[in-house]
């Protein structure tokens, strides 16, 4: 698994190197300073794992997540314990207070490796979903929209509105990319559902779908799907 550490403090990404080493399934694919540089580290090399620090010079980590469409997996590592509850609304598998123990270490890798995606799943296929008491065993390509909620995804499909204890990030990798579209940080949107789409203010898409529901599409995945939809 490829690993990015993004870090202000050269001492502490130099620490986390050394007790990573120990650790040999997490290759570490570069390091970055700051948000800026994070951001460009995470474009070209698209790792699969962040290790990443809250307070830095100009952005946060927070700041750094609001700007990806996509976050790779996150575990934050800091100084401060005051974040804790902000950071598993961002999806965080797991936050290090600094110093890093090796054993905290060890119990944050065993949740990346939990989190592999199972295979992926056929658009026909029926998927049990439970919310509370109540169940539904639904059709994949009857799911309308996925909306993110922390650590949790809300389903739409039909009048029903189930939430499940599964990460956007998580079921992506487990639907079929030519009927279900990422359209930004916080939503998946069914493609046979979209009614219509309009240009945004942000260079992205407004885009409505089936039951009234209005999803914005971010500029980079606008750019995305005019790449996979124009012939």
């Amino acid at each position: 698994m490829k690993a990015l550490i993004v870090d202000d403090e050269r001492l502490a990404r130099t620490e986390l190197r050394r007790l990573l080493e120990k650790h040999p399934e997490i290759e570490i694919a570069g390091e970055a300073r700051d948000s800026e540089d994070a951001l460009a580290q995470i474009t070209r090399l698209q790792p699969d794992l962040l290790f990443l620090d809250i307070q830095m010079p100009g952005a946060t980590g927070f700041d750094l997540l609001e700007k990806l469409d996509r976050a790779p997996l996150v575990i934050f590592t800091t100084a401060y314990d005051e974040y804790a509850l902000r950071a598993f609304d961002v999806n965080a598998l797991d936050y290090l207070l600094k110093p890093v123990a090796p054993d905290r270490l060890a119990a944050a890798l065993a949740k990346v490796a939990a989190s592999k995606p199972q295979p992926a799943l056929g658009a026909e296929q029926r998927i049990f979903v439970k919310d509370g008491e109540r169940c539904w065993f639904v059709i994949l390509k009857d799911i309308v929209l996925l909306e993110s909620e922390g650590n949790y995804t809300r389903l739409y499909f039909g009048t029903h509105r189930p939430l499940v204890l599964r990460s956007l990030n998580y079921l992506e990798d487990r639907l079929d990319p030519a009927l279900f579209f990422r359209a930004g940080r916080r939503h998946i949107l069914n493609l046979k559902f979209i009614e219509s789409m309009d240009p945004a203010v942000n260079g992205g898409f407004q885009v409505r779908l089936h039951g009234g529901f209005e999803v914005e599409m971010s500029r980079r995945q606008a750019q995305k799907f005019k790449d996979l939809m124009t012939l």
